[in-house]
């Protein structure tokens, strides 16, 4: 799960405009040459980071940094799609079915970060109530930030700061006091909000935030564990520079360092190679006709979804 919702992340940043086989040789490459590398270093006793000190508990590292990173690589090989160029606002579809995927994110991110502890445990017990706390706080905190920045309210602030916040205790969810995944939750989406509106004002598309949200985010949490992690709610873990110990601090800012500069040059690579191997962008006029279409002969008409390979009808929205 954790190896193929790495590469599933990314596809946020490169929709729209992105050819699936290419995007699929993508999942092959990037899963073998960034994956597995990253999993390798920070998660076995041999691995590089491992034996550095760093601390990741459910992914940070290995599977947000290295998405956001990626992520980034793809909007700029892939340049922008034609409606970003033109600044035309596309509007959220369906606001409910936010939500319904916020939810199932939210519910899933137990197995995610709980599930780290490989037990039932207090551990996992710890790293569950961390996990709800900060998304928690990370949706407030978004969603008020955003008043006070003169913009209104919107359960899709909230929405977007909770997968941010969740996104920040990745990493030191079996780490970090639940007092403490506040702090993460709060100063995650204050910093993560401030780097979607600096990514707004350039011409990077990105069209999901996957880097301002996952990257950003996973960089904050990783730092975040190196000031608030401590021993006493885990004795496997590490007194961080709130507990006096900053070195432990800089330990964990060189393994972002490594792990976000070895991601996106890596990512980078693998973009242009499957760009050589294949076409990795569609046409304009298949980007024009959408994805859904050109991509997988799959249409909507007046509520209607046609199967064209088939002659297959559905006379009612389908609900995935």
């Amino acid at each position: 799960m954790f190896a193929i919702i790495t590469p599933g992340l990314v596809v946020g940043a490169v929709a729209e405009r992105i050819r699936f086989t290419s995007y699929i040789l993508f999942i092959v490459l990037f899963s073998l040459f960034v994956y597995s590398p990253l999993a390798h270093w920070t998660w076995h006793p041999e691995g590089i980071l491992f034996k550095m000190g760093v601390l990741d508990f459910a992914g940070g590292t290995v599977v947000h940094i290295s998405a956001g990173m990626a992520a980034l690589a793809g909007a700029l090989v892939l340049k922008r799609r034609r409606s970003h160029a033109e600044h035309q606002e596309v509007p959220p579809a369906n606001i409910p079915y936010v939500l319904i995927g916020t939810g199932l994110l939210w519910f899933g991110w137990f197995g995610f970060n709980a599930g780290s502890a490989l037990g039932a445990n207090s551990l996992a017990v710890s790293a569950f109530l961390t996990t709800n706390i900060a998304a928690g706080a990370a949706g407030l905190s978004w969603m008020f930030f955003d008043v006070s920045r003169g913009k209104k309210p919107s359960v899709l602030g909230f929405c977007i700061g909770a997968v941010v916040g969740l996104v920040a205790i990745t990493p030191g969810a079996g780490f970090v006091s639940i007092p403490s995944s506040i702090f993460i939750g709060v100063i995650a989406a204050v910093v993560s909000n401030l780097a979607v509106s600096w990514k707004s004002k350039t011409s990077l598309d990105d069209t999901l935030d996957v880097f301002p949200c996952h990257g950003v985010g996973g960089i904050v949490g990783m730092l975040l564990t190196g000031v608030f992690a401590t021993k006493t709610v885990n004795s496997a873990g590490v007194d961080g520079l709130l507990y006096g110990n900053p070195a432990f601090f800089f330990t964990q800012l060189k393994g972002v360092v490594i792990v976000a500069v070895f991601s996106f040059v890596m990512s980078f690579v693998i973009f242009k190679l499957v760009n050589v191997i294949q076409p990795i962008r569609v046409t304009s006029e298949e980007e024009e006709e959408g994805l859904d279409a050109s991509q997988h002969n799959e249409k909507y008409f007046q509520g209607t979804l046609i199967v064209a390979a088939t002659g297959m009808e559905m006379d009612h929205e389908p609900t995935t």
